[in-house]
């Protein structure tokens, strides 16, 4: 009984005191204002949950995707640099709504004469440009690579009314298609290759003027549907050669001609192996399929080398099919070396595989197939296991973009078979990027028209797992002085010279890709480190991992939204995250945190000066107040070096007497007596919310981390005190030790204030140098 009465008195004396404070300080009256606080729920900036879409972030009972099926004969011309192509399309209507008419993408009208996608770029003069770009924008009158539409017709081969808005075709129905109703209908098209190289272009052709030969890389190659979807209805935003795509499933059979002395691989298996297979490529193939350390050759260097200088007459047709798939993609040529080996995915064997001219080695060789496997390793520990059967790698020039099963990446030796770390890493880390676009947003089939950070973002963080276990898992690929890979994007420091820039070029996540300022720091780098930052500091890698792969598997196969993806990672981990995702994704906010003062204390038997005023404000006296065990500051006018040696007890009769009365000599004998006690205020002049990392290093060397959750800033986010209680003298205090929350400006994270340099201010530095 009697301990409860000192607790009781004590919370007593306390609200006594917080009340006289609020008193004696007198605030002035303001006007009201609405919920600021950073830790309010984002109610006002999600969507309702539905039965499409539910508050959990899983999809809901009446979730729906429509489903686009292709049929295609494609030819490649090779001299005249053309491809066509006639398509049949059946489109699945699952959806609840009525459709008067079906809108089909046309991407390669972003190339087309009348092109207005030019004109929306405000630069002026460029102070340099490739020759291509600058012949072709200045000394001729452009280059027309848009779709020629030379038919659509339905099922019986009737002309349909259609309308072209650019790079969007609206194909009228003969009748409104109901829930459950199937479409099927034809387009005839061909267009000019472009030359990505010298015209730019996310697809295209390389010429090589040594040997006559073009290496092409073909995708965004046919029309193609737009979703519809319960979130945008028609998702038919022009495509002005930035954002990516919207796509639905579906599956695909395609035929492509090409000269009969190309190599080709696709989105898909491929049908006719045997056919376009020699027995050596056939026997090669089979040997690939056991071998799990070390690829294995089809097309062999000296192969590739024959014939690209030869030019074969004939043509031959290879085909491919492919089931629930977001689009279609191929690379050919003549001048291909090609390499697989088979690796290992659960209970799979899947194919990774390269192809390359002889100008990518022999970095290529070296490093290109053990970076796709490597990739499949580490995705699918992180999301689930890849379905399809192989992953492909081709190298381009200067290109780096994904499609279904196979991607396009750059990195190039110098001409006489020498590069740089800086060509292999790069080369590595695009591989690994490109690959992992196979799961976001090949299936995880996220709107890149609209959220490019759904894709690019979560793409680019599972990049930086996949680099760092690759630097684990194939130590010879680090080059002396690195003993682990160099990683550009994930860590956070690298991202504080785009978060500590200027305001007026920065744009929040949460924004369309097209209109973004720095659309590498705002769709890859930031949201990359934000998850990093997620997983290792805010949540752990537990809780992250376990709430990341159900996202993955709620969505394989799926649309999902910004919302989805959220809510799901709150969902699955018990984490109440709104206030992270509002901070790094809907604003433009920083870290900022620091130590803005230390006080030390020491228990004393005598109460302090502002103890006694507060007293005395009350009309109280001394005696009306229940014991209490008093602390003075060091430095004070109470303060005595006696209090320095003397002990908890000692100092406090009030707290003897307690003990003593209230624990058994057992525990006394266990009791801890803290020495110092600290008062240690952090300030946060930015505006993001994050944890509090500290290191508390003490006068014999030793040191102590703690870290306070970020909701400790939940009732002032402009500074917060914490009470230290040591048996050991501090003597340095210093938040964010080990750069882990993107503070931009580090020159108030130590106390005694050391004289540094901020992050960015470094790297400004450095790059002068």
């Amino acid at each position: 009984m009697r301990k409860l009465k000192y607790l009781f008195l004590s919370a007593l004396f306390v609200s006594l005191g917080a009340f006289a404070q609020d008193e004696e300080q007198k605030p002035e009256r303001k006007p009201g204002h609405t919920n600021n606080n950073k830790f309010k729920q984002l109610y006002d900036e999600f969507s309702t949950p539905n039965m499409f879409r539910t508050a959990s972030g899983a999809p809901g009972p009446a979730y729906y995707q429509q489903q686009a099926d292709y049929k295609m004969d494609l030819t490649l011309d090779d001299d005249k640099a053309t491809i066509s192509g006639f398509e049949t399309i059946t489109y699945t209507n699952n959806s609840p709504d009525p459709l008067k008419y079906l809108w089909v993408q046309l991407d390669q009208n972003m190339r087309a004469k009348d092109s207005q996608s030019p004109l929306i770029e405000g630069s002026g003069v460029r102070g340099a440009q490739q020759a291509g770009s600058f012949a072709s924008e200045y000394m001729t009158d452009g280059f027309d690579g848009g779709f020629k539409i030379e038919a659509v017709t339905d099922a019986s081969g009737k002309a349909l009314p259609h309308m072209i808005n650019r790079t969007m075709m609206r194909v009228e129905l003969p009748k409104a298609m109901g829930t459950g109703d199937k479409f099927v209908f034809s387009i005839k098209w061909w267009y000019n290759i472009n030359d990505y190289v010298n015209m730019g272009g996310r697809s295209g052709y390389e010429f090589f003027p040594e040997d006559g030969n073009r290496n092409y890389i073909i995708a965004q190659f046919f029309p193609r549907m737009a979703v519809y979807s319960d979130v945008e209805g028609w998702q038919n935003s022009q495509f002005w050669g930035r954002d990516e795509f919207a796509l639905p499933f579906g599956n695909y059979e395609v035929n492509i001609t090409v000269p009969s002395d190309h190599i080709m691989d696709a989105t898909g298996v491929l049908t006719n192996r045997k056919e376009v297979f020699s027995k050596d490529m056939m026997k090669r193939y089979e040997q690939a399929q056991e071998s799990y350390d070390k690829p294995v050759f089809i097309v062999t260097q000296e192969e590739a080398e024959k014939a690209e200088k030869g030019r074969a007459t004939g043509s031959k047709t290879w085909k491919y099919s492919a089931e629930n798939v977001r689009d279609f993609a191929f690379a050919t040529s003549r001048k291909y070396i090609w390499d697989m080996m088979a690796v290992k995915i659960g209970d799979r064997d899947v194919m990774a595989v390269s192809m390359y001219p002889k100008e990518g080695n022999p970095l290529w060789e070296e490093w290109s197939t053990y970076a796709v496997a490597s990739t499949l390793k580490t995705y699918s520990r992180m999301t689930f296991d890849y379905p399809y059967h192989k992953a492909i790698s081709v190298h381009a020039k200067q290109q780096g973009m994904e499609y279904p099963m196979i991607c396009f990446n750059y990195g190039r030796p110098d001409k006489d078979g020498k590069y740089s770390d800086r060509t292999k890493y790069g080369m590595i880390s695009v591989i690994i990027h490109e690959v992992g676009h196979n799961y976001f947003p090949m299936i995880v089939n996220s709107d890149e028209r609209q959220w490019t950070w759904m894709d690019e973002g979560l793409n680019t963080f599972a990049q930086y797992v996949a680099e760092q276990d690759f630097g684990e898992w194939y130590p010879a690929a680090l080059s002396e002085g690195h003993d682990k890979y160099p990683s550009s994007r994930g860590p956070a420091a690298n991202i504080v010279p785009y978060m500590g820039g200027d305001q007026d070029y920065i744009a929040p996540i949460m924004t369309k890709g097209l209109n973004t300022y720095q659309f590498g720091n705002n769709a890859y780098g930031k949201p990359a480190t934000a998850l990093n930052i997620l997983r290792e500091t805010v949540m752990g890698r537990e809780l992250f991992d376990y709430a990341f792969r159900e996202y993955a598997n709620r969505w394989m196969f799926k649309h999902p939204t910004p919302e989805d993806f959220f809510r799901t990672m709150e969902d699955a981990s018990a984490f109440d995250l709104d206030w992270f995702w509002r901070g790094w994704f809907y604003t433009t906010d920083y870290v900022d945190m620091g130590v803005k003062e230390v006080k030390k204390y020491y228990v004393s038997s005598e109460p302090n000066a502002r103890i006694k005023e507060m007293v005395k404000q009350r009309g109280m006296k001394m005696s009306d107040l229940p014991p209490l065990v008093y602390m003075v500051e060091e430095g004070s006018e109470e303060f005595t070096e006696d209090m320095k040696n003397g002990t908890l007890l000692e100092n406090s009769p009030t707290l003897k007497e307690y003990v003593m009365d209230n624990f058994t000599p057992e525990e006394r004998a266990k009791i801890k007596q803290p020495k110092y006690f600290y008062s240690v205020t952090f300030e946060k002049p930015g505006g993001l919310v994050m944890p509090i990392i500290v290191e508390y290093t003490y006068a014999d060397g030793t040191t102590k981390m703690e870290k306070y959750p970020a909701q400790i800033w939940r009732l002032n986010d402009k500074e917060v005190s914490k009470a230290v209680a040591s048996d050991k003298e501090i003597v340095k205090i210093t938040v964010d030790p080990n750069l882990e929350t993107a503070d931009v400006d580090t020159s108030n994270n130590s106390w005694p204030r050391e004289v540094t340099q901020s992050q960015f201010d470094q790297f400004k530095d450095k790059k002068k140098d």
